[in-house]
């Protein structure tokens, strides 16, 4: 379920917004820290846990993707924009995941 989400998003996100810049990409990896940020909070059984973050969230987001993006855009020639996404890409994610896990820990207690 999450390979068939990243697709479809990442294609509606392609059609809606013509960029240089992989956007589809950097937000399903950006969405996907969040989500793991809550779902690494919230007091269920270890293996709802673990099939939502491992499951649907390890395929929803995509490393590999973000990776050959990253040089793609390196290599055409785009240097400045290829170390934006990665830069933007780690610093954002972190804040995500931050972000996530900060709002539910806030809402539980």
């Amino acid at each position: 379920m999450g390979s068939l989400t990243r697709y479809s998003l990442g294609k509606f996100i392609s059609s809606k917004f013509k960029t240089g810049f992989p956007l589809g990409t950097f937000i399903i990896n950006i969405t996907g820290a969040f989500l793991l940020g809550i779902a690494s909070s919230i007091p269920l059984a270890k293996n709802l846990v673990l099939l939502f973050a491992d499951g649907f969230l390890g395929a929803y987001t995509t490393f590999s993707t973000f990776m050959f993006e990253s040089y793609n855009l390196n290599k055409t020639s785009k240097l400045s924009l290829s170390l934006l996404y990665i830069l933007s890409s780690v610093a954002l994610g972190l804040i995500g995941y931050i972000s996530g896990k900060t709002v539910t820990e806030w809402l539980i207690n």
